[in-house]
């Protein structure tokens, strides 16, 4: 399939469980990739594409939430590539412990710094480049706890959320510029760490990675030009 022959993909942690899936879709795809991820030499080990087709990937190590080095990252996509079609940011992370009154501050901060200040800060640096081009579509990661806070997850909860309100704010700004932003909402995902923390669980009614990365083809695709500020709900059967 080559579906997105020639289009420039950006994948934002691209060696986590999502992140490879999505990743080894668009190399199917036909897409040239540019991966950021905290671990970059983990991405040679498992696409071994990047070592003999080096020019249709460009790998990076990047903190997301330095706006300067995402800056950096980005001129350096544009410079090798001349564009960015596709943005799909996968990095963030997940918090459940105390009730509210009793959560440190800490924790609070970090979700918001690891979910929501790094969606800003990649968008923004992306859209910047895309507004021009006048095309893209940005794919953003979300969850469930967005749509209804739950026990004892009060910060991931509002870091979410605010994922989401950043995803339909970009999305009602730039779509008059030909561009897409919308996010996914996975369910529990089906990855080695989920089952070790869940062993009693029925993991077979979680949602895999490769049935995300399929979803987020779609809306990258031309057959989600109508779709602006969505969340799509991606929960398997959980």
């Amino acid at each position: 399939m080559t579906q997105f022959k020639d289009k420039v993909v950006m994948v934002t942690g691209a060696s986590g469980n999502l992140g490879s899936a999505v990743t080894r879709a668009f190399v199917d795809a036909g897409a040239n990739l540019a991966l950021i991820d905290r671990q970059p030499e983990r991405l040679a080990e498992r696409f071994p594409e990047l070592v003999s087709e080096s020019e249709r990937f460009l790998t990076e190590n990047a903190d997301l939430t330095s706006e300067t080095a995402v800056t950096a990252v980005v001129e350096k996509i544009i410079e090798k590539f001349g564009r960015i079609d596709v943005l799909v940011h996968t990095v963030g992370g997940f918090f459940s412990g105390p009730p509210l009154h009793e959560t440190p501050l800490d924790k609070l901060e970090f979700m918001l710094t690891i979910n929501a200040k790094t969606t800003f800060i990649t968008n923004q640096a992306v859209l910047k480049k895309m507004v021009p081009q006048g095309s893209g579509k940005i794919i953003n990661i979300a969850a469930r706890p967005a749509f209804q806070g739950n026990k004892n997850m009060s910060a991931y909860s509002a870091a979410k959320a605010a994922v989401l309100r950043l995803t339909e704010s970009a999305a009602a700004e730039v779509k008059s510029a030909g561009i897409n932003v919308n996010a996914i909402i996975p369910g529990t995902i089906d990855t080695p760490q989920n089952r070790e923390a869940m062993p009693n669980a029925n993991a077979d009614n979680w949602v895999q990675p490769e049935s995300l990365a399929d979803v987020i083809l779609f809306l990258a695709s031309p057959a989600a030009r109508d779709i602006h500020g969505a969340a799509i709900p991606v929960f398997g059967k959980s």
